[in-house]
């Protein structure tokens, strides 16, 4: 999986008309993620479960060593441009939406269906709908 999105957006960057997309499809199908070739994913991130129903926005950045469980969506929110900025070393728990403009902060923690409408600090506990702090 991670693999077919790193060479559709190898080709994505060099251009190549359709085959990003194509790849994309194939992601789509084969383990049910929407993960965009446009994309900024860092290294060493890992999607639970193959990335089933992982959800992710064509403008978002993905820092490194980031922990993404299944059945997460990060994405825009209406009336606003911008998308998330995930930092590096973030965990986001299973169901958990983070939307719109926001910033999530270095080694921050996001629990399980938490929806994110507001920046989270770095090493912060983040869970509830909508989502608030635990620590910080």
């Amino acid at each position: 999986m991670i693999r077919i999105f790193r060479l559709a957006s190898f080709l994505h960057r060099k251009r190549v008309p359709l085959l990003p997309r194509f790849l994309y499809v194939l992601n789509r199908i084969l383990f049910s993620i929407a993960l965009p070739p446009s994309v900024t994913l860092g290294r060493n991130v890992l999607f639970g479960y193959s990335g089933l129903g992982i959800v992710v926005h064509a403008n978002c950045v993905i820092g490194n060593n980031v922990k993404i469980s299944q059945n997460v969506t990060i994405g825009g929110r209406s009336g606003h441009v911008a998308v998330p900025v995930i930092e590096d070393d973030v965990e986001i728990g299973a169901g958990a939406c983070v939307l719109g403009p926001i910033r999530v902060g270095q080694g921050a923690k996001i629990g399980a269906n938490a929806v994110v409408l507001n920046d989270i600090p770095p090493g912060a506990v983040a869970v509830g709908v909508p989502a608030t702090l635990l620590r910080n």
